[in-house]
């Protein structure tokens, strides 16, 4: 498990929203690690963890894309059931609530990551020692 930056841009809900944000991301050197991205009445919410967060709001500056930031925690699970509830019940536990949370997996019992984004990231990572 780690501390991590999660980048948020919110943003009209349209075709090539997320094409130009992963272009100039691209254009810039930095790598989308994990990416989540979700509608609502019309705005998208784009959060993700990116290879280097600074570069990344520089770059999403200069193409006159707003961003924001938000503390998470990286946790590396194994892909089996119940693992995601465990932590869960562990934050619960600590008092510390889940904004946002989303994973990758390669699938068949590999190794999982996923990105819990908290108000805490520092009681978060005490939590889950």
């Amino acid at each position: 498990m780690a501390k991590t930056t999660q980048i948020t841009v919110t943003a009209e809900s349209k075709p090539g929203v997320l094409a130009r944000i992963a272009g100039v991301l691209g254009a810039a050197g930095v790598n989308i690690v994990a990416v989540c991205a979700a509608e609502s009445a019309g705005r998208g919410k784009i959060r993700m963890v990116v290879s280097d967060a600074t570069r990344a709001k520089q770059a999403l500056a200069a193409a006159k894309i707003r961003c924001g930031e938000e503390p998470a925690v990286l946790i590396a699970l194994e892909d089996r059931p119940g693992a995601l509830a465990r932590v869960a019940e562990r934050l619960a536990t600590a008092k510390i609530n889940i904004k946002c949370a989303y994973a990758t997996s390669g699938g068949g019992g590999g190794a999982v990551r996923v990105v819990v984004a908290v108000a805490n990231a520092d009681k978060a990572e005490r939590a889950l020692a």
